[in-house]
């Protein structure tokens, strides 16, 4: 009892001299008498991984996939080879096992489609997440009731896009969905109605440098658009305009500034406009920010 009540204290029982504490081995010792107060102390102080040694890491080494909220079952689920197993009662409870539920299934059909929107946007990591959370949020709501899932999934991606202003457009989306742009666009405004989500528009600067590298233009082509739509924007709104026809009004303008023979339709095509788009915004920048060329 007194040992006990001594590790409580700074001061042996034995002795009186100082106490020590060993993280190596736990334990708690004097260290004047060398006095073994208690040996079976948990070191609760540090957080985190622990660190092992070479050959602990080789004996205690994780194996698995990371846990991530894009698999339907976070990676948690235990997969059975039904082939390697000969009790035929085990066999027909590894059967009963693979039968997953709707919620399971709709949630393997969404990451599937995700995850296969994303890789040919080349989409960073965070907003697929952010994206299958925005999923199973509305699949909880019971918001996929009467509506495509692959829609819904394209939407969620855009919205995600849209929330980390991330420099991807909605009919980047639609070209890579398997669903309509009407069910798209739909499933996009339920979203945002019944999650009651505000986002900011697409801020066209961010779309610059891709338009600039596929249509070859310099540095210089590049520094005159972005200022362009700068002072366009302080001095007007650009909500509710397509940020791909500023981005193609303002590179066309600073084409013409520069005197580069760059076509209307050359700067469409990359862009993803009609040329009658161009031409409105290219006016429109032209005229209100008194730009002479």
């Amino acid at each position: 009892m007194i040992a006990n009540r001594s590790k409580y204290s700074n001061l042996c029982s034995e002795c009186g001299g100082s106490i020590l504490f060993i993280e190596e081995k736990g334990e708690t010792v004097c260290g004047q008498c060398g006095l073994i107060i208690n040996d079976r102390i948990v070191d609760f102080s540090h957080s985190g991984k622990r660190a092992y040694t070479n050959q602990e890491k080789i004996n205690r080494e994780q194996t698995g996939s990371p846990i991530s909220i894009l698999m339907p079952d976070m990676g948690l689920s235990t997969v059975i080879n039904k082939e390697k197993i000969n009790n035929p009662d085990l066999k027909r409870a590894a059967k009963w096992n693979t039968r997953i539920t709707w919620k399971k299934r709709n949630l393997l059909i969404a990451s599937t489609e995700l995850k296969r929107i994303a890789s040919n946007l080349n989409l960073p990591n965070h907003i697929k997440e952010d994206a299958m959370r925005l999923y199973i949020e509305a699949f909880k709501r019971k918001l996929l009731r009467g509506r495509s899932i692959n829609a819904m999934v394209a939407a969620c991606l855009y919205l995600a896009c849209r929330r980390e202003e991330f420099p991807r457009t909605l009919q980047e989306i639609l070209d890579e969905a398997s669903a309509s742009a009407k069910d798209v666009r739909r499933s996009f405004s339920v979203l945002i109605r019944e999650l009651n989500l505000k986002t900011n528009s697409t801020d066209p600067i961010s779309l610059i440098p891709r338009y600039i590298t596929e249509l070859g233009l310099d540095a210089e082509i590049e520094r005159i658009t972005i200022k362009i739509l700068k002072r366009y924007g302080l001095k007007y709104s650009i909500s509710g305009k397509d940020p791909k026809g500023l981005c193609a009004g303002a590179i066309y303008l600073a084409c013409k500034i520069k005197s580069l023979s760059l076509t209307q339709q050359q700067i469409a095509n990359s862009v993803g406009i009609t040329e009658v788009t161009l031409r409105s915004r290219y006016k429109e920048l032209k005229t209100k920010l008194n730009i002479t060329v």
